[in-house]
């Protein structure tokens, strides 16, 4: 036997195995992925604040992966999920690597469309899930299993006007309940002229979700039963409706309007997520030293007083082609501290529990009144209950919107108005 020739022989199928495996891949990168095929290059889709963190960290990922590519797509909120229900419907054409995907939205993607997201857990991300939150790991998790990677939250506190408390004799440190922070209101309201808080009774219903979250359910129950007729729904809708009788709600019509109020010192609260630190210091400069933040006020003495409203995460899609690099870029930005405190900085509050530790979090704020604001938001969030939104989330909302503006407006009683919406949202939903 020629052994020159059997070599020559083995070399030249082995050189067209690979020209033909290279083909292959060549052929299946163009589809699904809008990534070029380069193995190295990941694309993500975001918005606005979310996009420099990305980037920052991509520089500090390719201090041990030169070779990384990062390229971000900034779009705006809305454009990511018009385009991705329509990459999905698809298929999964045109989609990137990675997406960001807010709370309220995610479960409903994993619902419509079971197979639109890589399964992380199988991929080691476990091994990181005792680092957030379980309210996040559950939000994101699908027969034991996670799809996607905690990004930031929103703890909630109730941030006030020190000053009119001040002037009102009234001590935040003894408002425990909501029955409380009513009482408390209506001293403000008689010492200063000032309503207790804004709030858009015919278009938004974030205290209702806030008080809702707090006592561990939602528009839907623990088996995505419809929950407005529940108890924690009369209890969540009679404290605001008495917030509305006893004259303490400002009507703050829309997102301009509300800031507004705390920005023209109209209000002397607004009890929100974590997030609003960011609008009240860039938009009422002039009142620096006149807030402060204490937890939301409990249904009852000892009740839970975290909640949630807000907050987002990163999946990476099924149609990626490069769902390894992805997942090893999006595990170190996850569990980073580094990369966690340029969100931070970029008024993103992160979920991962490890740094929580840290000065950027103990440290105390200036503006609130020297108050360590930062570190009363991180205590809260193990405390945070679970909840689902599922896929029916928006339009549960839209009749949550409806039932509330009618039970405010003295239309309904909150027992007709919830049962009216709870009989619409099943036709809806059927």
């Amino acid at each position: 036997m020629n052994l020159k020739k059997v070599a020559g022989r083995i070399s030249l199928m082995l050189i067209l195995i690979l020209v033909l495996g290279a083909c292959s891949n060549s052929d299946s990168s163009s589809e699904g992925s809008t990534g070029d095929g380069d193995s190295n290059k990941v694309t993500a889709w975001a918005w606005n604040i979310n996009v420099p963190v990305l980037e920052e960290a991509a520089k500090k990922f390719k201090e041990e992966n030169p070779d990384f590519e990062l390229e971000v797509v900034e779009l705006g909120r809305e454009d990511v999920y018009s385009k991705l229900t329509t990459g999905l419907q698809a298929g999964g054409k045109g989609l990137p690597d990675i997406i960001l995907v807010e709370d309220d939205r995610v479960q409903g993607y994993m619902e419509t469309f079971p197979n639109a997201f890589v399964n992380v857990s199988d991929m080691g991300f476990n091994e990181s899930k005792s680092s957030f939150p379980t309210y996040k790991t559950d939000l994101l998790s699908k027969d034991g299993a996670m799809y996607g990677f905690p990004f930031d939250g929103g703890p909630t506190g109730v941030f006030y006007r020190t000053d009119y408390f001040e002037e009102a004799g009234v001590n935040p440190d003894e408002i425990k309940t909501w029955d409380d922070f009513i009482e408390a209101g209506k001293k403000i309201k008689d010492a200063t002229g000032k309503a207790m808080l804004g709030l858009d009774l015919n278009g938004d219903d974030g205290l209702y979700r806030m008080m809702m979250t707090q006592q561990g359910t939602f528009y839907f129950d623990d088996e995505k039963n419809v929950n407005f007729t529940s108890e924690e729904s009369k209890q969540a809708s009679e404290k605001v409706k008495m917030m509305k009788e006893a004259g303490l709600v400002k009507d703050t019509v829309g997102w301009d309007a509300w800031i507004s109020a705390m920005a023209q010192g109209e209000v002397a609260t607004a009890p929100s997520g974590a997030w609003l630190s960011g609008s009240i210091t860039q938009q009422a400069k002039d009142t620096e030293g006149n807030w402060g933040v204490f937890k939301l006020p409990a249904f009852e003495g000892d009740g839970n007083r975290a909640s949630n409203l807000g907050g987002s995460n990163y999946v990476i899609t099924s149609a990626s082609n490069n769902q390894d690099l992805a997942y090893d870029f999006m595990e170190f930005f996850s569990t980073s501290d580094d990369v966690q405190l340029t969100a931070m900085d970029n008024g993103l509050f992160p979920t991962l529990n490890t740094i929580y530790e840290n000065e950027a979090f103990t440290k105390e704020v200036s503006f609130f009144s020297n108050q360590p604001i930062w570190e009363l938001f991180a205590s809260e969030m193990n405390d945070i209950p679970s909840v689902n939104f599922t896929g029916n989330y928006a339009i549960a909302s839209d009749e949550s919107i409806k039932a509330q503006s009618e039970i405010m407006n003295g239309q309904k009683s909150i027992e007709e108005a919830y049962k009216a919406a709870e009989d619409r949202l099943k036709n809806r939903i059927q």
